[in-house]
């Protein structure tokens, strides 16, 4: 019994394995906060990447019709004097 507990407190006072536990996981949770956010703002710009994408959609369509000859949509000008 005398043996088992000083072996105890020797490991117990090896606090270095101890410290570096705690280190580890506190440098964990700083990459998952990190990748948390890095993937928040991805999504936010493929969100944004994708609106654009449609107007580009849009827009091509426009200039085909244009090609074409058909008539120009919107307000007409106002004809001069």
């Amino acid at each position: 019994m005398e043996y088992l507990k000083r072996f105890w407190n020797w490991l117990l006072s090896k606090t270095t394995v101890d410290e570096k536990v705690v280190e580890v996981v506190k440098e964990a949770k700083e990459d998952v906060a990190e990748l948390r956010t890095r993937a928040k703002r991805v999504a936010q710009e493929a969100k944004e990447v994708g609106a654009a994408v449609k107007e580009v959609v849009k827009q091509s369509k426009d200039v085909v019709e244009a090609a074409k000859g058909t008539p120009r949509r919107g307000r007409k000008p106002t004809a001069k004097k």
